[in-house]
């Protein structure tokens, strides 16, 4: 069986603004609906914004920040087991992260959080960490992994944010087990985090503490997110920018008391006051990091670029297949970046307007890129309409696409009769072409080569001198069979153009609408089909 990947893109992509993203809802049938907009793709990875988190505005189904009890943590994270674990700072760090599961309110449903412990006694004043937390928590957007809520008790201090599934940009790019990172990936990546820094800085929030590698975290659609946790402060007096001291801002050194001590320690650690500028430098170290695939101390790094040696510091895992135009541009960014003076650095904007026009594979999903599988999402059926159906009906009321397939093949094209009113000059060598690719259409439709029918039928309707709408309700369906929702809602609204009252094109709507999660529109056009079929079948009784 023939499938495909939805090559349907949104529009312009939403800046760090932007509300929350959804399908248009189609209209009913007493009145025609208008042409379909592209509007309608829900691909994950595109700019605009997915169902689960909203641009600038809002958040999805991110739920509200609120303040939880050290006893639902504890239940959520098993105790805080050491199994649960999955900072990847290694001892190092000064508070660790723990994955777990909490009931959200008012539902059954387990939603998977990450919770960040703090050292005892890093924040003394339980007042200033929740005012903190809530100041991130009011934060909302589709490339950060966003703050949920917080908890202080006693001595204790933690945060909770949502759970991103499939590891760090660090695990990927330097512990890689399956396949080494793309370069679209990577510019995806960079692209991303430079996205969600600039909406930080407009929402007041400039300052990100320690940005590197496993601050990057990918979620179930292999989508990359900014930590959260990085705009909170690691204590009350703000000095949290804790890393090796190979990477970390030069100013830093300038200003730093005992350095010749800190030298000294085997631990390399270095404390300092985060500045935008300071931020700036180390977002030039994760990009190091994707150019190279390993991590270069960026003094070295700007040696390497100085003496214009593009390719010894581009990652040999690529195996040359880049843009060297491209990653001229990257590893220039870089070292812009990476000035040894703060003022020279760029600021956070033209460092994303540099990095959009640069993306590649816009169509290509993330999760396809990043090498893991698909995320699954089983739609739910609608529920059961008002009246008996039709075996179409009940077909796409249990989304059986295989038996929808089977009543459009038997049905043929019956309910096209008097669509069409051709006269003798329309008989042209072009419309036997068109009826011919209809054909050929409906050979592959029988033998369940979906693409093949699609290509077909796009043949037919792209000529326009017949119109069809069984042809549109026939490539529905083979866009539903191969993932493509969107597409499928809008030929079988396009099926209601040509036939407003036939029930087949609302039946075909109802499928996708459920397919696209939107439940109740989904219903609704389930009734208004079975009302359709009860009309037909009384006016075809007669009084």
């Amino acid at each position: 069986m023939g499938c495909c990947r939805s090559s349907l893109r949104p529009g312009a992509a939403a800046g760090p603004g932007a509300g929350t993203h959804a399908a248009e809802k189609p209209p009913r049938h007493r009145s025609p609906p208008p042409q379909p907009a592209n509007r309608l793709s829900l691909n994950a990875h595109q700019a605009a914004p997915s169902a689960r988190s909203g641009g600038g505005g809002g958040g999805g189904d991110v739920p509200a920040f609120a303040e939880f009890s050290l006893a639902d943590l504890r239940a959520a994270t098993g105790g805080f087991a050491a199994g649960n674990i999955v900072s990847e700072s290694g001892e190092k760090a000064p508070n660790l992260v723990y994955r777990g599961q909490l009931k959200g309110p008012g539902s059954a449903q387990l939603r998977a959080i990450a919770v960040k412990k703090f050292a005892k006694h890093a924040w003394p004043d339980p007042k200033q960490f929740a005012e903190e937390a809530k100041g991130v928590g009011n934060l909302r957007h589709r490339r950060m992994a966003n703050l949920i809520g917080y908890c202080c008790d006693g001595d204790e201090r933690l945060l909770v944010a949502e759970f991103m599934p499939n590891d760090t940009l660090a695990k990927h790019l330097f512990h890689w087990e399956n396949q080494t990172i793309e370069w679209a990936m990577r510019l995806r990546v960079a692209y991303y985090i430079a996205q969600a820094l600039e909406y930080c800085s407009t929402k007041g929030r400039p300052l990100y503490h320690d940005l590197n590698a496993y601050r990057v975290l990918f979620d179930e659609n292999g989508d990359p997110r900014l930590s959260c946790f990085g705009l909170m402060k690691n204590s009350r007096d703000g000095k949290s920018y804790s890393t090796n001291l190979a990477y970390t801002p030069p100013e830093y050194l300038r200003n730093a008391r005992n350095t010749s001590r800190v030298l000294f320690e085997a631990s390399y650690i270095l404390s300092g006051r985060v500045t935008p500028e300071s931020v700036i430098f180390s977002f030039g170290t994760v990009l190091l990091d994707l150019l190279s695939g390993k991590r270069i101390p960026p003094s070295h790094a700007l040696d390497i670029m100085r003496g214009r040696n593009i390719q010894a510091v581009m990652d040999s895992h690529l195996e040359g297949n880049y843009s060297i135009e491209v990653a001229t541009t990257l590893v220039n960014l870089a070292s812009q970046c990476l000035q040894y003076e703060p003022r020279d650095r760029p600021d956070i904007k033209k460092l994303v307007s540099i990095l959009e026009p640069l993306q590649t594979k816009s169509e290509v999903p993330s999760y396809v890129m990043l090498g893991i599988p698909k995320p699954v999402e089983e739609p739910q059926a609608p529920p059961a309409p008002q009246r008996p159906l039709s075996s179409m009906g009940e077909a796409c009321s249990r989304m059986d696409l295989t038996a929808i397939h089977q009543i459009l093949f038997t049905t043929h094209y019956r309910d096209d009769e008097g669509s069409n009113e051709l006269s003798f000059q329309e008989w042209t060598q072009q419309m036997r072409d068109m009826l011919d690719a209809r054909k050929r259409g409906d050979f592959a439709f029988k033998d369940k080569d979906f693409k093949a029918a699609i290509d077909c039928y796009s043949q037919f309707i792209d000529v326009g001198t017949m119109v069809s709408p069984t042809v549109f309700a026939r490539r529905s369906l083979c866009y539903l069979m191969c993932d493509q929702p969107d597409a499928a809602l809008r030929d079988a609204m396009q099926a209601q153009i040509v036939s407003p009252d036939w029930p087949t094109a609302f039946y075909m709507q109802s499928v996708a609408l459920s397919k696209l999660n939107m439940q109740s529109d989904a219903v609704d056009m389930l009734n208004e089909a079975s009302q359709l079929e009860e009309k037909r079948q009384k006016s075809t009784k007669g009084p």
